[in-house]
């Protein structure tokens, strides 16, 4: 039997070496962050990893590290995502009830959002929980708490100082209330409490926040 030879183009093809890399990073460390803020750390397995970015476990290693430190650019990913998301509303310049208004609508939609349900708030939901062990995210979470305190204390001192807050207004203490209505709506988003009554919750606390002030 006579042996067919190759065509020329296909003999003279150089041969590829390995497989291509099949992923984009930013998106398999989006898949990451979802199936983490779902499921949380513990509960969440390389191999529940590996099929939700559609990545091998040495390519999963080879890319992010091992689980721990997937976890923490994946809880990076999700509070520079949250940041960008809110940092305009905090630096225009608006009255203080519509910037509370903005602030707490934007949370929701990101609280709320979730293919298969309300995925809540990374930080309350699963890395408060990895902060009691783990010092490198305790001190993430301690940053992030501390970062939003600021945030809302700079929205209230300007406030103050506009004439929209009475003299007794503490600034800070008001920033702890509206942090701790953010945790809050966080949870309670989670288990899936309607839009509807978390934005009343979110009404009533601003009023209590700002209500000696003139309404915008």
């Amino acid at each position: 039997m006579v042996q067919k030879s190759k065509p020329a183009a296909a003999a003279n093809e150089p041969k590829r070496r390995g497989r291509p890399r099949a992923y984009e990073p930013e998106v398999a460390l989006g898949k990451a962050l979802d199936l983490f803020r779902r499921q949380g750390f513990a509960a969440t397995s390389l191999d529940d990893l590996s099929q939700a970015t559609g990545m091998n476990r040495p390519s999963l290693y080879g890319a992010f590290g091992d689980k721990r430190e997937l976890y923490i650019k994946s809880y990076q990913r999700y509070r520079e995502e949250a940041r960008a998301s809110m940092v305009e509303i905090f630096r225009e310049e608006m009255p203080v009830r519509q910037r509370l208004e903005r602030i707490f609508a934007c949370a929701l939609n990101i609280y709320l959002s979730g293919e298969t349900g309300p995925r809540g708030c990374f930080t309350v939901v699963t890395a408060a929980s990895e902060a009691v062990s783990d010092p490198d995210i305790r001190a993430m979470v301690l940053d992030g708490l501390s970062e939003l305190d600021k945030a809302f204390a700079n929205c209230f001192r300007r406030a103050k100082e506009k004439g929209e807050l009475p003299e007794s207004a503490d600034p800070a203490v008001l920033a702890q209330v509206a942090s701790a209505t953010v945790h809050s709506v966080a949870i309670r988003s989670r288990a899936r409490v309607s839009r509807k009554d978390l934005e009343a919750i979110v009404k009533g606390a601003i009023d209590v926040m700002v209500g000696a002030g003139p309404k915008a």
